[in-house]
Parts: C-alpha cells; sequence; structure tokens
C-alpha cells in the first residue's frame, strides 16, 4: 500500500499540503479527550469520600486524587523508552520482568508502611533516624534530594530538547532559525517559571489532584496514539524522503546516537515484521535496570499517606496497588503496540521512530505536546518530597513557613535550570547518582527498616517477614551493581545504551 508521490509532496515544509479542517479536527479530539479526563478526576476526587476507616492524621486528599498523584509519580519519561526494551526482550520475558518488578514495588510499599505503621510516622527520613538515628535520616532524605534532582533535571532537559523541535516543525520554521521560541534555554526558565513554580508553591500535594489527572490522561492519548498507528503504519515502512530541511530535522530530532545507519527512501524487508517473544542479545542486560526503577515512587508515598482522607495502612496500600496496577497496563501497552509497530527497528526513544516516516505528523506532533506536557506536570509532584528532605535535614524542629516553602522551591527550580543549561553533560552523573540511589529508595532502605523498626518480639529475625526483607534488600544492592556496571562500561566504550529509568 505505498502512497503516490503527490501525497508525499503534500507534506512539504512550505504549509499549504495539509487540509486544515484536518488539522483542527484533531486538535479538537485531543482537547475532547483531555477534558473527559479532567472530568473523571473530578467524578473519582467527588465518589470516593467514603469514610471506613477512624481518623489519625487530618488528610484532606480522597481516594482518586490520592491515586493520580501517585499514578504520576511513578510515570515518568521512561514510557518511552519501553518499546525498546521490549524489543531487547522479546513480549514474554518483558512481560515477566514488568510483573516482577510490579509485585516487587507493591511489596515494597508494604514494607515501607507497616515500618511506619509501627511507629506513627510518616517520613521517610524519621523512619531512617528510628532505625538508625542521625546516619539513617541523612542517608535517606540525601538519597531523595538526588534521586529527585535527577528526575527533575532529566524532565526539564526533555522539555529543553523537545519543546523548539515540536515547535518548529508546527510553525515549518527554518532549522537555522534564531528567534528566541526556539532557543530551548529560554523555554526552560519559561517553563520553570510560568507552570511548575506556580504548582510548586502549592501547601499541599492533594490540589495537584487535578494537574496529576490532565498529565495522565496527556499519557492516555500517548498511548492511544500509539495503538492507533499500529494499524495505519505498514510493517515494511517506508522512510520520509524529501528534501535537505527535513534530513536535518531528522536529525536533530535523534537524542541517542545509533550504531546504524538509515537510509532515506530504503523500504525494509519483511524478515523484521515478526515479534519475538523471547529476545536475548547484547542490549537485554541493560533493560533489566531500566524496569526495575520503572515504579519508583517510594519518596512520594508517606507524603501522599500524610495527605490521605481517613488515612490507614490498608487503604493507603489499596491507593498504591491501584496506582502501580495503572501505570503496569499503561507501561505494558505502551511497549507492545509501539514494538508491533516497528519490531527491531524501534529506536531508544519511541517517538524519534515515527518522526522517521513523516516529521510532520500532526498527530504525533500532538502527541509530543501531550508528552511534554505530562513531563512538566510531574516536575511539581517530584519536588515536593525533596523540599520535605531539605526542611527534615536542615529545619528538623521549625514549624511550616511560607517563606521558607517559597524559598525552597525557588532555589531548586533555579539550580536545576542552570544545570540544564549550562551543564547538560551533567546527565551522565545523575545516571551514577540514580543508579545508586535508586535500589536504596525502592529496595535496600524499606526493607532494613522494617527489620530495624518491627519489634523482634514481634517479629523475631527468624520470622518469615524478616527473610523476605533480608533477601528483598539483598536484591537492590544486585541491582545496584548491575547499573552501575553497565554505566562504567559505557563510558569506557563511548556508546550510549543505558537509558534512563523514572
Amino acid at each position: 500500500s505505498m502512497e503516490p508521490a503527490q501525497s508525499e509532496m503534500s507534506i512539504l515544509p512550505n504549509g499549504k499540503g495539509h487540509d486544515l479542517a484536518e488539522d483542527i479536527s484533531v486538535c479538537v479530539c485531543v482537547c475532547v479527550c483531555v477534558c473527559v479526563c479532567v472530568s473523571c478526576v473530578d467524578f473519582l476526587g467527588l465518589t470516593l469520600q467514603i469514610s471506613f476507616f477512624s481518623i489519625q492524621f487530618e488528610g484532606k486528599t480522597s481516594f482518586g486524587m490520592s491515586v493520580f498523584n501517585l499514578g504520576n509519580a511513578i510515570m515518568g519519561s521512561g514510557i518511552l523508552g519501553l518499546a525498546y526494551a521490549m524489543a531487547n526482550t522479546g513480549i514474554m520475558f518483558f512481560l515477566f520482568l514488568l510483573t516482577a518488578v510490579a509485585v516487587l514495588s507493591c511489596y515494597s510499599i508494604h514494607l515501607l508502611l507497616k515500618a511506619s505503621g509501627v511507629v506513627g510516622i510518616r517520613a521517610y527520613e524519621q523512619l531512617g533516624y528510628r532505625a538508625f538515628g542521625m546516619t539513617g535520616k541523612l542517608a535517606a532524605g540525601i538519597a531523595i534530594t538526588l534521586q529527585n534532582i535527577g528526575a527533575m533535571s532529566s524532565y526539564m532537559f526533555i522539555v529543553k530538547s523537545e519543546f523548539p523541535l515540536v515547535i518548529q516543525a508546527f510553525l515549518r520554521a527554518d532549522p537555522s532559525s534564531t528567534e528566541w521560541y526556539l532557543n530551548g534555554n529560554y523555554l526552560v526558565v519559561l517553563v520553570s517559571m510560568g507552570i511548575i513554580l506556580p504548582l510548586a508553591l502549592m501547601k499541599q500535594l492533594g490540589y495537584l489532584g487535578y494537574t496529576s489527572g490532565f498529565s495522565l490522561s496527556c499519557m492516555v492519548f500517548f498511548l492511544s496514539a500509539v495503538i492507533f498507528k499500529k494499524f495505519q503504519i505498514p510493517c515494511p515502512f517506508e522512510e520520509f524522503a524529501v528534501n535537505a530541511t527535513a534530513t536535518h530535522l531528522h536529525s536533530n530530532f535523534s537524542l541517542v546516537d545509533h550504531s546504524h545507519a538509515y537510509h532515506n527512501g530504503h523500504v525494509e524487508d519483511d524478515a523484521h515484521c515478526s515479534p519475538g517473544f523471547i529476545t536475548i542479545n547484547s542490549q537485554t542486560a541493560y533493560t533489566i535496570p531500566i524496569l526495575a526503577f520503572a515504579f519508583v515512587c517510594h519518596p512520594e508515598v508517606l507524603p501522599i499517606y500524610t495527605e490521605l482522607r481517613d488515612a490507614t495502612q490498608r487503604r493507603m496500600q489499596h491507593v498504591s496497588n491501584l496506582s502501580i496496577l495503572i501505570m503496569y497496563v499503561m507501561y505494558f501497552m505502551a511497549a507492545l503496540f509501539g514494538y508491533l509497530t516497528f519490531y527491531g527497528k524501534v529506536e531508544p526513544e519511541l517517538l524519534h521512530t515515527y518522526s522517521r516516516i513523516d516529521p510532520y505528523d500532526i498527530l504525533i506532533l500532538c502527541v509530543r505536546v501531550a508528552v511534554l506536557t505530562a513531563v512538566t506536570l510531574t516536575v511539581p509532584i517530584v519536588l515536593f518530597p525533596v523540599r520535605r528532605a531539605i526542611q527534615q535535614m536542615l529545619f528538623p524542629n521549625k514549624t511550616f513557613s511560607w517563606f521558607r516553602h517559597i524559598g525552597i522551591a525557588v532555589t531548586l527550580l533555579t539550580l536545576i535550570d542552570m544545570l540544564v543549561i549550562f551543564a547538560p553533560n551533567i546527565l551522565g552523573i545523575f545516571g551514577v547518582i540514580g543508579a545508586t540511589s535508586a535500589p536504596c529508595l525502592i529496595f535496600i532502605f524499606p526493607a532494613v527498616f522494617y527489620i530495624r523498626i518491627v519489634p523482634k518480639d514481634e517479629e523475631p529475625m527468624s520470622s518469615t517477614p524478616k527473610i523476605l526483607a533480608a533477601c528483598f534488600a539483598g536484591l537492590g544492592f544486585i541491582f545496584m551493581i548491575m547499573s552501575l556496571s553497565f554505566i562504567i562500561i559505557d563510558w569506557t566504550t563511548g556508546s550510549s545504551n543505558s537509558l534512563g529509568g523514572h
């Protein structure tokens, strides 16, 4: 089903080829989809307010809003790399790994909530203090700060690199144009000050339930587009080949160095068009740490627990399980349909593969905007635990102060913007930080805090729960060693195979 040459010419960057009505209808569909999702947020927030349990802490956030907030904390830019991960593991092996990681994440949150319930504390750093004194408090605080600053920097880096390209494609602007609105550095500052800072100044995390719902609806739109494109793109797909402008655009779209070159206009052979169920290759080992950190939300669990209405350990566990389940389904669907569209030709960043077929595809451009929106709206959620950790470490006994609340947020965002603008290479260092802090927060800390905090007369060291927790901590050390060794191998060989997790 080859398209005639005329239709290929209709996507020349002269702005005349596209049907305006078609463009408007796509954008209207996007708006309707988003509005429906936001109204669902409202509905969930209103209906799931039935109180079953006694109130220990005064929480105001509904069950539904808490699910959205935690789901948004879990969902990061990592979803864009999952189709590539599936291409390197095969469908069944990927499903097995994703299921295992989801179950382990639920278990990890169970340990965290159980330890928190024993001592009646709902702050990660204070749990560390109860388990190991000042050392534990500082270890937890530093791990949360580094992990989340790393995550925020990678999100802002996506805004810096992707946003100008999207504007450029929408406006059909000349790639060499020096307009300020095509400069990623200006856009990062604008987005930080105009969108992220006002949201980060909210006193309570619960208020962000609406933006979290909106952010998740953007990802639902991304998923819908991936599923739709699977049935629209034929399998040996034809590459986009017009003039130098498009080629330049395409080369800009790609952030990752590829070891294999593609030829414009070349049709791939049919051999690549069958799925692999279990695939083992040189890249397979890299995908395991990526998946291990796919459900990182542990710093946000306790702040969300604190604000949950009618909070009990069981109710918060339900919030966590539901958030992880929703993300599990979205991750698997995005990976599956992305993989079944391109098979072995899928790139480490899924959306770049679509732009190889047509850089001016209006649907994919809308998807890019949706992903940018989702990533931007995740930053305030991730900033809350960092601010809390800094307050716990520097001002442990002080009451709430707006001056401190605003000051820490402004300082953090300024620091992150400076890093992203002036030191983009710092992301490699954050890769190392992520490889050490993520396994600590997910596996090691919840397990060792649980072992130390739950009294020995209640559960002796030889009891099954404590032995399982010890094994869980051991698993965390294995993941940490694996991730670090892959990053070191990458640095020594000069390749860039390992993807960011969150």
